[in-house]
């Protein structure tokens, strides 16, 4: 059991404060945000405090940090928080539903695993991930670090996800994918090649690399 800071006052902070305290061992003390997003004193009841001086208030020796953020930003947003964690010398824990189907796998730190994710053996799961609910997490692949899935996706087995990658809802990776860093997979899509480029963003099905300019938030 860890007594934990959870990162962040929007919808998905809400959401980790409802799984720990219904769904995990863990206890949530406070939550914190950067001093210039600082508007109230409290939510969900309890304590919000600004992140440049939690150590202050919460030291690392004796709390453990939770940053469940979206995937705005290509991922790179959340691991900026999580990177400035680390330098503050917190630990961080992951949630892993108790109704997500899941073996012996290697899993890392600040993770975010929902429901209904079945996460088959022989794969490994890196740091500051988040499964939304209802993936299958194929056989013998690898998910790296600061990559986001959002809801049904297939990844087949013996696939290597990069970081910073992203994955719409009911996109679909065929088995033996090398899925470059910051590969964005779109609602729907449905690789069928091998292979991706870096920084790619891939439509359609089969999916194809889109070429247009791009306005979305996520880059």
């Amino acid at each position: 059991m860890a007594k934990v800071i959870i990162f962040g006052l929007l919808d998905t902070a809400e959401l980790a404060h409802y799984y720990l305290e219904n769904d995990s061992e863990h206890e949530v003390i406070a939550f914190t945000v950067h001093k210039e997003y600082l508007k109230e004193d409290t939510f969900r009841g309890l304590p919000v405090v600004a992140f440049e001086e939690i150590k202050d208030i919460y030291p690392p020796s004796e709390y453990s940090l939770f940053a469940p953020m979206t995937g705005k930003g290509m991922n790179r947003i959340r691991e900026k928080v999580y990177l400035e964690g680390k330098e503050k010398g917190y630990s961080y824990i992951s949630y892993i539903s108790s109704k997500a189907t899941v073996f012996d796998n290697e899993i890392g730190e600040n993770c975010f695993i929902l429901e209904d994710n079945t996460i088959q053996p022989f794969t490994k799961i890196g740091n500051n991930v988040v499964l939304w609910s209802g993936n299958h997490i194929g056989h013998h692949g690898e998910i790296k670090d600061h990559v986001f899935f959002t809801s049904h996706v297939v990844m087949s087995g013996h696939c290597i996800i990069e970081p910073y990658c992203f994955f719409g809802v009911n996109a679909t990776i065929r088995d033996y994918s090398k899925i470059k860093q910051g590969t964005l997979l779109a609602m729907g899509a449905c690789l069928t090649k091998q292979k991706t480029d870096e920084w790619g963003v891939y439509t359609g099905n089969p999916a194809k690399k889109f070429e247009g300019k791009l306005s979305h938030q996520l880059y």
